[in-house]
């Protein structure tokens, strides 16, 4: 499902050709997912920094079944974190902060399917 954003408008209620108008009311306000979850999104980076240094930069976009694969790797990072075991043995990175970039492959794999 693709999101549709409402026709644009500006928030303040200005007319488009009003001095100060932005037609941005009712778009994706993503500095509030940018600077709300910031320590969650650098924890994300520091995971896929590590696993581009131990792969290749973006080589999980052609890993086969890749939405089954990193599934699989998302439930076993929460499952580890869940049992007690709060950091990766290899990494030494959070196992959250690998789940949660395993739930991001999976999402997006999906998304670039939808198109």
């Amino acid at each position: 499902m693709t999101y549709r954003s409402p026709p644009e408008f500006d928030p303040k209620g200005l007319a488009p050709n009003d001095p100060g108008a932005k037609l941005d009311g009712g778009k994706v306000r993503l500095g509030l997912v940018v600077a709300g979850f910031s320590r969650a999104i650098t924890a994300m980076g520091l995971v896929g920094t590590y696993g581009a240094t131990k792969y290749s930069d973006n080589g999980w976009l052609a890993v086969a079944n890749g939405e089954a694969r990193y599934t699989d790797a998302l439930l076993r990072h929460l499952l580890a974190d869940l049992a007690g075991e709060t950091h990766d043995s290899e990494s030494g990175l959070p196992h959250l902060d690998h789940a949660l970039w395993n739930l991001a492959a999976v999402c997006e794999l999906r998304k670039r399917k939808e198109k």
